[in-house]
């Protein structure tokens, strides 16, 4: 894959340029994937310095710049992309697909198709990567590379627009999956959002901690709360936008949990052994299946020996995992 294959696209519109919608700008680019690239964003700075940094060719409404798109990605948050699509539909042209970044499906499906123009088909994607950092100044072109992209066609999808995406983000890096928007849903809320829930719960209750707990926090503490950090509001939109897929992992946690705190509080060595145990062979085999494709490590124990790739694309994480805009340059 290098930049001077073929263009599969003449233009490609990114409306909502943020960490993932920079990072896809950034990767088009570098692999040659199209033409020429444009951008609209609810924020103008952005923009701007995108265009001032060569990310895109154009800046603009979403309503006028998606005018001579071939693919349009819809990189804001889930909640918004149905008001977002509906001011730039009328502008597509027959032909035009719309893929998104979204981390929820089964919703989109449910309204996007119905917003656009006879001819413009609408095919679901979700690159699983991502950042608890937003902004395009964190964006990076290599971002999806050896990370998950899942395409969710739906019942009547044009089989060529699907084809098109995922040969789209295969350019960009990624090892595409193909998944049913609903059952999309239910895997990530296994995933990814049951995993966020339980480190904001967790991050919440540590108003009870003792004062002067953080100093003894080490790296354990650090990695199970890095993804507390991400942004309460694009979470809130998550998390409702997924709350039905939500109900049976959250359940299925509580009932573990009340099994390991009454083996805890008897003080059954056997039966915490028996637990840990189990809990170390099912993560094994999830791990295993995530990161198939990583580099191993040395001779670590088995659920460490296949390492999860660092940070923005560590598996399961989503588009939406935000944090809070700093300063910097997008890496290229």
């Amino acid at each position: 894959m290098t930049s001077v294959e073929r263009p599969l696209f003449d233009t490609v519109a990114v409306l909502g340029l943020g960490l993932l919608g920079g990072s896809v700008a950034l990767a088009t680019r570098r692999f040659g994937v199209a033409r020429r690239l444009v951008a609209a964003g609810r924020r103008r700075a952005p923009l701007e310095r995108a265009r001032a940094d060569g990310i895109v060719d154009e800046i603009g409404d979403a309503r006028d710049i998606v005018a001579d798109a071939d693919l349009v990605i819809l990189a804001t948050p889930v909640g918004s992309m149905p008001r977002v699509l509906e001011q730039a539909a009328r502008s597509l042209r027959p032909g035009t697909v719309v893929t998104d970044v979204g981390s929820v499906k089964a919703c989109l499906v449910d309204t996007l198709p119905g917003l656009l123009p006879v001819g413009v088909e609408y095919i679901g994607s979700h690159p699983m990567s991502g950042s608890h950092l937003r902004g395009v100044e964190h964006a990076r072109s290599d971002l999806f590379e050896g990370a998950c992209c899942v395409v969710t066609p739906h019942a009547g999808s044009d089989a060529d627009a699907c084809e098109r995406v995922e040969l789209f983000w295969r350019r960009l890096g990624a090892r595409v999956v193909q998944r049913d928007p609903v059952r999309h849903d239910e895997e990530v809320a296994w995933t990814s959002h049951a995993p966020h829930v339980l480190a904001f719960a967790f991050a919440h209750a540590l108003a009870a901690a003792p004062e002067g707990a953080g100093e003894l926090a080490a790296g354990g503490f650090r990695d199970f709360t890095r993804i507390a950090a991400s942004d309460a509001e694009l979470w809130g939109d998550i998390l409702s936008a997924n709350r039905k897929a939500l109900a049976g992992p959250l359940e299925a946690f509580g009932e573990s949990l009340r099994a390991l705190a009454r083996a805890i509080e008897e003080g059954d060595g056997d039966a915490q052994e028996d637990y840990l145990t189990r809990a170390r062979s099912t993560l094994t085999s999830v791990r295993e299946l995530a990161f198939r494709d990583a580099p191993a490590s040395g001779s670590a124990p088995a659920f460490e020996n296949t390492k999860a790739p660092q940070c923005a694309r560590s598996g399961g994480e989503n588009p939406e995992i935000q944090s809070r805009p700093s300063d910097g340059t997008p890496r290229k």
